[in-house]
This record gives C-alpha cells, sequence and structure tokens, in this order.
C-alpha cells in the first residue's frame, strides 16, 4: 500500500471510531436507568432471534469473549430482563431468553433511542444516509471475516 492509501485507511477508521464514540454517549445518555447499550444489544438481539441462545452463542454474535458475555447474562438475569435456564439435553450448558419484563425494557429503550437516532438521520439527510449503508455493511463483512 502506498502513503495515500495508509492515510485514507487511517482517517476512515479514526472516523469509524469517534462516530462510534459519539453515537454511545448520545445514546446512553437517553436509555432507561440501569440500563448499558451492551444490555440494550443483547435484549434487541435476543428479542429479533426467537428463541433461546446459549452465553457462547451470544458471545459469538457480539464478538465478545465467553466471561464478558457471562457478566453481561448475570447483570440482565439480575435485572429480571432475561431468562437463563440449564440445557436438559446437556447439563454443561445453558440458554438464555428475553422475559416479558427484558421485552419491555428494550421497547422503552427503543422508544428513548429512536428520536435521537431519527433526529441525526434528519439532520445528515436520509438520502446520504442510504448511500453509506452498503459501504458500511461491507466493512462490517470484510472486518467479521477477518476474525474468523
Amino acid at each position: 500500500m502506498n502513503d495515500s492509501t495508509n492515510n485514507l485507511a487511517v482517517t476512515l477508521f479514526s472516523e469509524i471510531l469517534v462516530v462510534d464514540q459519539l453515537a454511545r454517549a448520545n445514546v446512553d445518555r437517553v436509555l432507561p436507568k440501569g440500563m448499558e447499550l451492551s444490555h440494550f444489544s443483547v435484549l434487541n438481539h435476543l428479542a429479533h432471534a426467537g428463541g433461546e441462545r446459549t452465553p457462547a452463542q451470544l458471545a459469538k454474535t457480539f464478538h465478545l469473549t465467553r466471561g464478558a458475555m457471562t457478566n453481561t447474562l448475570g447483570k440482565l438475569e439480575w435485572a429480571g430482563w432475561v431468562h437463563i435456564r440449564p440445557d436438559w439435553d446437556d447439563a454443561r450448558r445453558k440458554l438464555v431468553s428475553i422475559s416479558p419484563a427484558g421485552l419491555q425494557a428494550r421497547d422503552a429503550a427503543l422508544a428513548a433511542m429512536t428520536p435521537v437516532i431519527s433526529g441525526l438521520v434528519n439532520k445528515v439527510g436520509a438520502a446520504k444516509v442510504r448511500a453509506v449503508l452498503p459501504i458500511l455493511r461491507e466493512l462490517r463483512q470484510q472486518l467479521s471475516e477477518a476474525d474468523d
């Protein structure tokens, strides 16, 4: 790679990292009391996934260690937002599902986040957001493949 490509790559990832940090800070401010963005992410995934997941599956989905996922799941269980039960077919495994309270918490978080996110899309412009989405998806896919 030449210097121009290297500079472009550094600039791109610098912008992505700053956007990530600012987006998280803006969303964190409106999340329901006691909820972190990582909690919302797991609840949202479980709400869409339908059915149960193992902690290992969730850790892989979020590119986290099993220990980090176990910590997050412990907090979600303590809040009453997920149910964790033994796998009756394999006692070494556990299964996680979202609880009715977890669905309500996820819906409340989504309702609080939506105006923040929609406001940003309105300011930037829907056409620009639509134009950048395929590029962001491709970057995500390339980074995900690099992990495998």
